[in-house]
């Protein structure tokens, strides 16, 4: 079966995020006040699995090993389809 994925992935709290501070200088000098700022990462794609947990089992081995560093980043998995 086909599930159709999609990780986001994200700084945890307390980790500096220099993205996020550009954004919200930028958006200063642009007369918007703006607070706590996040950015966040999101892949997509289709995973072949037997059923959903398996699925969702083999995306979280992915989240751990490449797809995101667990010590810095939290990450949503989102799965649908079949």
């Amino acid at each position: 079966m086909n599930f159709d994925v999609e990780v986001k992935t994200s700084l945890k709290n307390g980790m500096l995020n220099p993205e996020a501070s550009t954004i919200e200088k930028a958006l200063a000098l642009l007369n918007y006040e703006v607070k706590n700022t996040q950015t966040i990462n999101i892949i997509k794609f289709t995973i072949d699995a037997s059923d959903k947990e398996e699925a969702l089992k083999q995306v979280d081995e992915m989240c751990q090993k490449l797809l995101c560093n667990p010590v810095i980043h939290d990450y949503e998995i989102i799965i649908s389809g079949e």
